[in-house]
C-alpha cells in the first residue's frame, strides 16, 4: 500500500492497532487523537486517505466532512464508530464518506477498503454535498452486526433514490418501522406518510383517495400477501397513473407468508430490502435490550439475563424482545434484571434454565445450554455459525473473569491462561472487554 494514512481516533489502542497493520502493509501513518491535528495536517496537504472515529475529545468526524471535501476533494475519508445506529450509517452516507465501518471492525476489511481508497485518492474526485439539516439523533433501529450494518448502508444509499421499495421480513422485525424511517429522513418528508391496507383500495374511488392524501409524499403499502389478487390489480393500476403528485410507494411483506402477483412484484422491486430475523443477529440482542431499557431509568440487564436471552430463537423478533424486557422490568425487585425475572416473563420454570444441577462439570453446563439452544429451534437448525458463537460466548466471560482476577494486570492474566500477553491484547480488542486495573488482594 504506496502512501500516507491519517488516522484520528482518541482509543490509543486502535491508534496501535491500526499504525502497526497499515505500516507493516508499506503505508506511512499519521495517528492523533484530535481532531483540530487532523484538520491541520489535512489543510497542509498530508495523507492520501484518512481513517477517522466519530465521536472525538474536540469534535465529530462527521461534522469535519464538509471542510475535508471544501479543502481536498480527492481525498477519501473512512468513518469507523462504535456509535452502531442507523443514523450513523445515514449521516456517514450524506456527508460523503468514502466508506463506513462499525466497531468493532474486522481489520482485514478495514485494510482492503483502505487499500481500495488509496487508489481511489489517484484520481479527481467532485466535492460532496453539504450535510442535510438536522435530523433526529435517537431511532430504534440499532445493531452492530455485518447483517444489520448491510442493511443500514443500502438504507442510506437508496434513501433518496426515486424507485419503490419492497420491504421483506418476518413479523415482529421492525418492517414498518424502516419505511417510516425511510420517509423521514428522505428528501419527502415534508410530505404526508400515507398507510394503505387492503380496505382502503375498495370502491372504485379508493385509490384515488389515497393519491390525493399521499400528495408528493410517501405511501406505505401494508402486508402485501395479505391483499387479495384484485387489491394487488389495483395497486399496479395506481402506481401505473400516480397522479400528480407522484408519491414513492414502499411495501412490507411478511417473509414465505403469500403470494404477489408478478405485474406488482416489478413495480415494487426497485429497491429490496431483507430484514433478518433476531435469531441470525444475536451479537444485537445487546444493544436491542440497552435501547428499550433506556427510559427506565437505572435499571440494568445482568450478564446471566443476556445470555439466557441470546438463547431464545425468537419467533416473535425484535417486538416479542421488547415486551419481554417490558415485563421484566414490571416486576424486577432492584436496578438489575436477572435470569429468573427473564425466565419469568418468557413464562418458563427459571430453575430448570439458571441453575446448575448439583457436581455439574463445566462440559455439563454448556452441553446443557447447547443442546437447549438447539430444542429452541423447534426442530430446525439454529443459523449457521454457531460453532464460532459459542466459542465467543465461553471465551468473553473466560477472559473477563481472569481479568477481574488479576486485578486487569494482563501479563498477570496472560500467565493464568496460559497465552501470549500479544494473543491477549488482540482478544481484547476484537471482543471489545473493558479492562480497569486496580490493586488485587492476594
Amino acid at each position: 500500500m504506496d502512501g500516507t494514512v491519517l488516522v484520528a481516533d482518541d482509543d490509543r489502542t486502535i491508534r496501535t492497532v491500526l499504525t502497526q497493520a497499515l505500516t507493516r502493509a508499506g503505508a506511512k501513518v499519521h495517528a492523533t487523537s484530535s481532531l483540530t491535528t487532523l484538520m491541520r495536517w489535512v489543510a497542509e496537504g498530508k495523507g492520501d486517505v484518512v481513517i477517522s472515529d466519530v465521536v472525538m475529545p474536540d469534535g465529530n468526524g462527521l461534522e469535519m466532512l464538509p471542510k475535508i471535501a471544501g479543502d481536498r476533494p480527492d481525498l477519501p475519508v473512512i468513518i469507523i464508530s462504535a456509535q452502531n445506529t442507523i443514523m450513523t450509517a445515514i449521516k456517514a452516507s450524506e456527508a460523503k464518506a468514502y466508506d463506513y465501518l462499525p466497531k468493532p471492525f474486522d481489520l482485514p476489511d478495514l485494510m482492503h477498503r483502505t487499500a481500495q481508497a488509496m487508489k481511489h485518492s489517484v484520481a479527481a474526485r467532485g466535492g460532496p454535498a453539504p450535510m442535510a439539516a438536522e435530523r433526529p439523533e435517537e431511532l430504534p433501529l440499532v445493531g452492530k452486526t455485518p447483517v444489520m450494518q448491510r442493511l443500514f448502508r443500502v438504507i442510506a444509499r437508496g434513501m433518496n433514490a426515486d424507485m419503490p421499495v419492497l420491504i421483506s421480513g418476518e413479523s415482529g422485525t421492525g418492517k414498518t418501522l424502516i419505511a417510516k424511517v425511510i420517509h423521514e429522513l428522505s428528501d419527502r418528508c415534508s410530505g404526508p406518510f400515507v398507510t394503505v391496507v387492503s380496505d382502503d383500495l375498495e370502491g372504485a374511488d379508493g385509490p384515488a383517495r389515497i393519491l390525493a392524501r399521499a400528495g408528493s409524499g410517501t405511501v406505505l403499502l401494508e402486508d402485501i400477501y395479505g391483499m387479495s389478487s384484485e387489491a394487488q390489480g389495483r395497486l399496479v393500476r395506481m402506481m401505473d397513473a400516480p397522479g400528480a403528485g407522484n408519491p414513492r410507494f414502499i411495501a412490507t411483506c411478511r417473509k414465505n407468508e403469500g403470494e404477489m402477483r408478478d405485474d406488482l412484484y416489478y413495480r415494487l422491486s426497485g429497491l429490496v430490502l431483507n430484514v433478518p430475523p433476531l435469531r441470525e443477529r444475536v451479537e444485537d440482542i445487546g444493544l436491542l435490550a440497552a435501547h428499550f431499557m433506556a427510559g427506565a431509568g437505572d435499571l440494568k440487564l445482568s450478564p446471566a439475563a443476556l445470555e439466557l436471552l441470546r438463547q431464545q430463537s425468537w419467533p416473535g423478533n425484535v417486538r416479542q424482545l421488547e415486551n419481554v424486557l417490558r415485563r421484566s422490568g414490571l416486576t424486577v425487585s432492584g436496578g438489575e434484571i436477572g435470569a429468573q425475572d427473564i425466565s419469568e416473563a418468557l413464562g418458563q420454570v427459571p430453575e430448570a434454565m439458571v441453575r446448575p444441577a448439583v457436581n455439574e462439570t463445566l462440559g455439563d453446563a454448556v452441553g446443557r445450554h447447547v443442546q437447549r439452544y438447539f430444542d429452541l429451534h423447534g426442530g430446525l437448525l439454529p443459523p449457521a455459525g454457531i460453532y464460532a458463537r459459542i466459542l465467543r460466548e465461553v471465551e468473553m466471560p473466560l477472559i473477563e473473569i481472569a481479568l477481574e482476577a488479576t486485578g486487569g494486570n494482563q501479563a498477570k492474566c496472560a500467565d493464568l491462561l496460559g497465552i501470549n500477553r500479544n494473543t491477549l491484547r488482540k482478544k481484547i480488542t476484537q471482543l471489545d472487554i473493558r479492562v480497569t486495573r486496580r490493586r488485587k488482594m492476594m
